[in-house]
C-alpha cells in the first residue's frame, strides 16, 4: 500500500533522512523505534506531505506521490496523528472531529464507530480540546484522523505523556483498526515493549537511517534495545 524509497530529507546543510526505505501494508502495524532526535517524525512528515523530500520515492496504492500536496494525500486515505496531539483547544471536541471530513469522502459524517472506540468522547462533545486533559486529548487526536476514513494511519508517538491505562485503550485501538479493519498503520515509538507487543514490522532509525529492519518475531531484542541506548 506504501512503499518509501530512497528518502533524503535536508534541512538547510543538515540531512536529515539518508536514503530511508520504509513499507506499509494493509492489516500490518509497522513500527519505526528510535531515540529523539534520529529523524522519525521527519520521515513521518514527508510521507504525510509536510515536508518536501530532495530524493527518493514515495509511493501509494502505485502512485508516485512524492509532489502530492497533504491535503490531497489526506483525501486519498493517509490519515496522520501528529506528534503533540496538535487538536484544535478553543474548538468543541465535535467541532475538532468535523475538521477532519474536509478529507472525507463527499457527505460523510463522524461515523458513530469512533464513539465506540473511544467512548469518553461521546460524553465531552461539547466541551472544549483544551479542557480534556491528555490522555482524552490523545484519543480525540486519533479519533479525528479516523474521522476521514484513512485506509493508512500513522501515528507519531500516540503514548508520549500518557497515563498507563489510556495507553492501554490506545494499544487495543490500534490492533483492532490492523487485525479487523484491515487498515495498514505506521507507529512512531520510543519504547520498545509498546512496539514489540503490537507490532508486525520493526524498523529503528539512527542518525536519519534505518540500522536495524525485520519481522518483529525475528529481531534480537538485545541488538533493537542496544541501538535505542546508543
Amino acid at each position: 500500500m506504501l512503499q518509501v524509497e530512497g528518502l533524503e530529507l535536508s534541512y538547510g546543510a543538515s540531512l536529515c533522512l539518508r536514503g530511508v526505505d520504509l513499507m506499509a501494508e494493509p492489516g500490518r502495524i509497522t513500527c519505526v523505534l528510535g531515540r529523539n532526535g534520529v529523524g522519525k517524525s521527519s520521515l513521518m512528515r514527508s510521507i504525510v506531505g509536510l515536508e518536501r523530500a530532495q530524493k527518493g520515492r514515495i509511493t501509494w496504492e502505485g502512485r508516485d506521490i512524492i509532489a502530492v500536496p497533504p491535503a490531497e494525500r489526506a483525501r486519498a486515505g493517509i490519515g496522520y496523528v501528529p506528534q503533540g496531539r496538535e487538536i484544535f483547544p478553543f474548538l468543541t471536541v465535535q467541532e475538532n472531529l468535523q475538521t477532519a471530513l474536509a478529507a472525507a469522502p463527499r457527505g460523510a459524517i463522524v461515523p458513530a464507530e469512533i464513539f465506540d472506540l473511544f467512548p469518553i468522547l461521546r460524553q465531552f462533545l461539547r466541551r472544549r480540546g483544551g479542557d480534556l486533559s491528555g490522555g482524552q486529548q490523545q484519543q480525540l487526536a486519533i479519533a479525528r484522523a479516523l474521522t476521514a476514513q484513512p485506509r493508512l494511519l500513522i501515528l507519531d508517538e500516540p503514548t508520549e505523556g500518557i497515563q498507563p491505562n489510556v495507553i492501554k485503550d490506545i494499544a487495543r485501538v490500534i490492533a483492532y483498526l490492523a487485525r479487523d479493519r484491515g487498515m495498514a498503520v505506521v507507529l512512531v515509538e520510543q519504547y520498545f515493549e509498546f512496539a514489540r507487543d503490537l507490532a508486525d514490522f520493526i524498523a529503528v532509525m539512527v542518525r536519519g537511517e534505518m540500522a536495524l529492519a525485520g519481522p518483529a518475531k525475528d529481531l534480537d531484542e538485545e541488538a533493537v534495545r542496544k541501538l535505542l541506548t546508543v
